[in-house]
């Protein structure tokens, strides 16, 4: 089995690659090598510009048996569509971003998606999910429906995770900024929530490609909540215990939602996109998608996070905490570690 990876150095293409490695198959990855980052050892690893008409100069003419692409940027998808040789299985990784509708629960792949983004470059994530759709074209127009299989995937967590989505609560449970232990958290205990654990994504993907499985799939986790996700984060952490806020009261506080810096990740103030985190995933589990506990996804992601020298890319800083939790009207005098 000669399966190439377009990517393999981070997060989700580097699973991919390690699986593929360990199921002893013969893996190219082709990078940029921009990451710093290695492909996994006895991997063959290529650099090339997918940018440029001649991305695949050190490839050539050479036969794979299947592609694993994790691509955004439409021409990327365009020129490996064009320029690859024979007739690979392409397992395309998508997004559900490429649906407009994030109130309805229970959708599955049959729902509209978003008009494709004109052009070959996804100039910022506002266009993610029309980039995509377009990148989905390209597969599609290329290899037909039977040829390809288009992974629209969820939200991943797992190791390696640096958004921060995955690794944030469970390690705030174990730090907490105040000697009290409270960990400031979103009153919206019943927000659906599924993470698709990386490991698990990756092994699906690499059975995708080598049993030629075709056909759209939203690639997502389980069904959970974040009440529950939060209440595994802190058996794992041990030292803190939740203060609750109201979702009301922390937009006034101007915290962040979702991810990135000074927010509370995974929240969603507004419960019209709470059927981001509901979707079916029906059909992606009949086609041999299986998962891990969540608790074992984010006691990995925890472990992964204490070797960082930064952990992990979201959330709020200890002085922020403190701040908010000191103005919180439930909240009792906060007095830190120090």
């Amino acid at each position: 089995m000669k399966l190439l990876i377009l990517g393999g150095t981070v997060f989700l293409g580097r699973a991919i690659a390690a699986h593929a490695v360990a199921e002893g198959f013969e893996v190219t990855c082709l990078t940029r090598g921009e990451s710093g980052t290695p492909p996994p050892a006895d991997a063959v690893w290529v650099k090339g510009d997918r940018s440029r008409d001649d991305w695949c100069a050190q490839i050539g003419q050479t036969e794979f048996d299947a592609v694993i692409d994790v691509a955004r940027h439409p021409g990327h998808v365009r020129r490996a569509c064009r320029d690859l040789a024979g007739d690979p299985h392409y397992v395309f990784v998508s997004t559900i971003s490429v649906y407009p509708d994030d109130a309805a629960a229970g959708q599955d792949e049959s729902a509209p998606t978003l008009s494709p983004l004109t052009g070959d470059e996804m100039t910022d994530m506002s266009v993610y999910g029309p980039a995509k759709v377009s990148c989905e074209r390209h597969v599609l127009e290329r290899f037909g429906a039977d040829g390809c299989c288009i992974a629209r995937a969820g939200l991943i967590g797992g190791p390696g995770d640096r958004t921060g989505r995955s690794g944030y609560w469970p390690w705030r449970f174990a730090h907490p900024s105040t000697a009290s232990g409270q960990v400031l958290v979103p009153d919206a205990a019943d927000q659906p929530m599924q993470i698709v654990d990386v490991r698990d994504l990756a092994r699906w993907l690499v059975h995708c490609a080598v049993e030629r499985v075709h056909g759209t799939y939203d690639a997502v986790g389980p069904s959970s909540t974040l009440g529950h996700l939060l209440e595994i984060a802190a058996e794992l952490g041990g030292r803190g215990t939740p203060l609750p806020a109201d979702a009301d009261w922390l937009v006034a506080q101007g915290v962040t939602e979702w991810m990135g810096d000074d927010s509370l990740p995974l929240w969603l103030a507004d419960r019209a996109e709470w059927g981001l985190g509901d979707r079916l995933g029906q059909a992606v589990h009949a086609a041999g998608l299986t998962h891990r506990p969540l608790q074992e996804c984010l006691a990995d992601t925890l472990a992964w996070e204490a070797d960082q020298p930064q952990p992990h890319g979201a959330g709020l800083t200890d002085e922020r905490e403190r701040a908010l939790i000191a103005a919180h009207p439930a909240s009792g005098p906060v007095q830190t570690d120090g």
